[in-house]
């Protein structure tokens, strides 16, 4: 379940702390105290008397909190019948307790700022929140999660509804065939081991659970024993202390031992095949190997040798089949599991392919013997490795997520020791194990389609992770930014603005961050409505082409250059604009800029990396042809917003998507840039720690002397609105997930007075997730989708708004879900809003409006939107006032006038013919 709110408690702090005591069992004789065990790169471990573990991770760079609590319950630790049950129990544990009996609400009002979570895998669920730093929202977070890991009310008529929720999901994943190819192999691959049974559950076990079992399967595994809580961000360690021992402290671990999973899976004893057959116009070839634990020495070299197998674009299987032109797309993963685990490789190709690309791959996996991996190879890849590191160490509520992984194998620390021994691996150790696992005997091959003397593969026990990580001490700590306040205000104070060229604006923030992280968003712009008809294809393939190489480096040598760098670049383009994207460390900004310049100012246009893009985009819109939903939103987006196919603003079907592709060359996209792309025109926006000049000088290097005689005019977008609602119908055979939309358009820019009304009611109505009225009566009273909600979009130069309302579910289902909608809309609309619902659903959003400034990335993206608005943060803050100032009555108002009932476009894709 993914799951993102914000809001403030409706409990006062000393009332709810005081119930909680009441509720929980006895004070032990003594104080409950944290026991400090380790410390490592600035996290430290403690332990409490009942066995729970605690890690504190201090970073007051960003003004936020994550509390994350871990516990070691996955689809591992599930027996006969219990298929599912972990997760099934994940959603449940967000349906209350008695003192919180509304915990989506409660993680709403305590501003959790868009980002809660709870997540279930093969060893572990987790549950976490992302709020504003302050002593309220922190007891809040530790006092929640004590709370609902042992009083949940686990409720029969909870599961009722939950169960087919869970069921819809399980639907929705049956819509791809690939993820379903990767169950198959792994059910195959594995006989005994839990590890083969796939975590969303069997069908039946999700529908049949009985509640008695699901209660103690509750109380079985959620212990303090068998936990983790990870308090990570801005705040301060001796409240936090404070709050875990009196709330967790007082906890105690039932009297029966904890069980422990103790199936080994035996050496596989030769190879296996799966073919999987449904409905579908791209085929799909996998291979799953048996391998180690994550915490047994041989996986850093497995993992460092899946990469260079698959990464893009000298990845050797990437070689093989997607450059080579027998598959689309390829990808893999080596899974690091408490259990021996395994690689997955899997590649989409044409199915007239298949025989092809599986007997191409399974010769590369097991034939490396014949040319062995090269020190070259493993270098790249550990810096590809480092630089991910990197990035995931400067994110501080990432990793508190991250380290749950890490714990699930073992023990937190190996997450630090496997960073270690990677940078180890060398040639001879990846050469080895590739030959100890990759072998025929070990082998299951899948397809989505439609030996005398077998070698083993003896797959090692799972070692000590006690004595792995004993006395470990890891490395310094990452540098630590500044404590900077997000709100608009400070936002403008900090900035520095001005002018590159007349028609080229910037806006600078130049702050210490976590790890000496900046974040830099360019937008170049060019053509206009009469120069870019017919050339649409060409625009949006200019972004993707310029890293594929230049008059300096080919594709691999680009990607190459920002592994050295550590660093991250994007280019975008469509119809009128040149996007850029770059993370990178204070260090290497300016190297990385020179790069992006080779990149812009020098592209070739490979001819064969555009065949290899064009056949990308082929595969990816074969697959839409049978998808409910691709089929329904291109219905949707050509009925509310029709333009003739000549406009460049024309939304083409699926089918006419595939003749354009056919069409483009290379031609065309080097003509299209050569004529109309230039640095005359556009914005920057900076934010993170970097020097101002030298960025500065950078920037007008890369933009010097490049013009283009194509006059700019950006291409306006006008409301068209339909005459009267109508319900259209798409049947997609043998899809076991319908999708429904419905959508409005309205005439009306962000600035204007009512839309502060809409935006609040739309949240109100569909976009704040579990707590909205949508999500609320479909979800969580009828249990008929996994995934409802609205959205509202208005544009800042055109007066055209969109409004649109989505749902998943089981094609029986839909048309229940239309008429929940419709009473919903209905009453929203006759009976409008009550007070207390207004003041926490506008709180809700703008916790969520400072969250989202946290983001450095976010943050340069608003940035770079004020200056093409030629707006500032101050605006912004007038525009949150509007909202914190909505009436009931204007919310009201508002719908009626811009989006009456009568003239809503549903539209349903899904195998409605098997409906009973």
């Amino acid at each position: 379940m993914r799951v993102q709110l914000l809001g403030r408690s409706i409990w006062p702090t000393s009332l709810v702390g005081v119930m909680l005591l009441m509720l929980a069992p006895s004070l032990p004789a003594a104080e409950p105290k944290l026991q400090k065990l380790a410390t490592v790169e600035g996290i430290t471990e403690y332990r409490l008397p009942n066995g729970l573990r605690v890690l504190l991770f201090p970073d007051a760079s960003k003004p936020l909190v994550t509390v994350n609590l871990t516990v070691f319950c996955g689809s591992r630790h599930e027996g006969y019948g219990e298929t599912g049950m972990a997760h099934l129990l994940e959603h449940l544990l967000f349906k209350g307790t008695p003192t919180h009996p509304d915990v989506p609400k409660a993680l709403r009002d305590h501003g959790a700022g868009g980002r809660f979570n709870g997540t279930t895998w093969v060893d572990r669920t987790n549950y976490y929140e992302t709020m504003p730093a302050n002593e309220e929202n922190l007891e809040f977070g530790i006092r929640l999660e004590a709370d609902r890991m042992v009083n949940s009310f686990v409720r029969r008529e909870d599961l009722a509804s939950e169960m087919t929720v869970v069921r819809n999901e399980f639907e929705s994943g049956e819509n791809s065939p690939e993820r379903v190819l990767s169950q198959r192999m792994m059910a195959v691959a594995y006989e005994w081991h839990n590890y083969g049974k796939s975590t969303i559950g069997n069908r039946s076990d999700i529908e049949r659970v009985p509640i008695d079992n699901l209660k103690a399967f509750y109380k079985k595994f959620y212990r303090p024993d068998n936990a983790m809580l990870v308090v990570a961000g801005q705040f301060n360690q001796a409240k936090a202390m404070q709050f875990i021992e009196q709330y967790f402290g007082v906890l105690k671990n039932p009297e029966t031992p904890l069980p422990n999973t103790y199936t080994q899976e035996p050496a596989q004893d030769g190879e296996r095949i799966v073919n999987l057959r449904r409905v579908g116009t791209v085929g799909a070839v996998g291979a799953v190997y048996h391998i180690p634990s994550g915490a047994h020495p041989d996986y850093p070299a497995l993992q460092i040798l899946e990469d260079i197998l698959t990464s893009q674009p000298n990845g050797r299987l990437y070689k093989a089949l997607v450059a080579s032109k027998k598959a689309s797309s390829l990808s893999g993963s080596a899974f690091a599991w408490h259990d021996p685990g395994v690689i997955e490789i899997t590649a989409s190709t044409d199915a007239k392919q298949l025989d092809d690309v599986r007997d191409t791959m399974i010769r590369t996996l097991e034939e490396l013997a014949a040319s062995p991996i090269t020190e070259d190879e493993i270098a790249r890849s550990k810096q590809r490795f480092r630089t991910l590191i990197e990035n995931l160490t400067a994110n501080t509520s990432s990793m508190a997520v991250q380290l749950s992984e890490w714990a699930a194998c073992g023990d937190w620390r190996l997450f630090f020791l496997h960073r270690d021994r990677v940078e180890k691996v060398t040639a001879a150790d990846v050469n080895r194990v590739a030959a100890e696992y990759l072998t025929r005997s070990n082998r299951t091959v899948g397809q989505f389609i439609p030996t005398e003397k077998p070698a083993r593969a003896a797959i090692p026990e799972t070692p000590s992770v006690a004595e792995l990580v004993e006395g470990y001490k890891g490395r310094t700590d990452v540098v630590a930014g500044e404590a900077f306040s997000p709100t608009p205000e400070n936002v403008q104070k900090r900035l520095v603005q001005g002018k590159l060229s007349p028609s080229f604006e910037y806006g600078l923030l130049s702050k210490k961050t976590r790890g000496e992280v900046v974040n830099l968003t360019m937008v170049l712009k060019f053509g206009n409505e009469q120069s870019l008809a017919g050339k649409t294809n060409a625009a949006d393939f200019i972004g993707s082409m310029l890293r594929r190489g230049t008059a300096k480096y080919n594709r691999q040598q680009l990607s190459d250059e920002l592994d050295k760098l550590g660093a991250r670049v994007g280019l975008r383009s469509g119809a009128g604009e040149l996007g850029v994207t770059i993370q990178a460390k204070r260090e290497t900004l300016l190297p990385t800029l020179a790069l992006v310049e080779e990149m812009l100012r020098h592209p070739t246009f490979p001819a064969e990396e555009f065949e290899i893009l064009q056949r990308e985009q082929r595969e990816a819109i074969e697959k839409q042809r049978t998808e409910p939903q691709a089929l329904a939103s291109n219905l949707l987006r050509r009925t509310l917003q029709p333009y003739p196919p000549s406009d460049v603003r024309y939304s083409p079907t699926i089918e006419e998507q595939l003749e354009q592709l056919n069409k483009l060359t290379v031609e065309d996209v080097r003509k299209l840039y050569a004529e109309q792309v230039g640095g005359e025109i556009g914005q920057l926006a900076i934010v993170g720690d970097f020097d101002t000049e030298p960025a500065l000088e950078a920037i007008k290097k890369i933009l010097a002397d490049w013009k283009t005689e194509v006059p700019y005019k950006r291409i306006e977008r006008t409301a068209q609105f339909l005459k009267q609602g109508e319900i259209k119908v798409i049947e997609t055979p043998d899809k076991a997930n319908a999708v429904y939309l419905a959508g409005q358009i309205y005439g009306l820019k962000d600035s204007d007075p009512d839309y502060a009304a809409l935006q609040v009611g739309n949240f109100l109505l569909g976009e704040a997730p579990l707590s909205s009225r949508l999500s609320n009566r479909v979800r969580g009273k009828e249990g008929l989708s996994y995934g409802v909600g609205s959205q509202t979009r208005a544009g800042s130069k055109d007066a055209l708004g969109q409004f649109i309302i989505f749902a998943i579910t089981n094609p029986g289902n839909i048309d229940k879900v239309d008429a929940a909608v419709r009473d919903e809309l209905k009453k929203f609309y006759e009976q409008g809003v009550s007070l207390g619902e207004l003041n926490e659903g506008k709180t809700a959003l703008l916790n969520r409006f400072n969250t989202e400034r946290t983001n450095d990335g976010e943050l340069a993206r608003q940035i770079l939107s004020n200056l093409d608005l030629g707006r500032t943060f101050l605006q912004q803050a007038e525009l949150e006032q509007r909202i914190a100032n909505v009436t009931p009555e204007q919310i009201q108002a508002a719908f009626r006038k811009h989006l009456p009932l009568e003239k809503r476009l549903t539209v349903e894709a899904g195998d409605f013919k098997k409906m009973p």
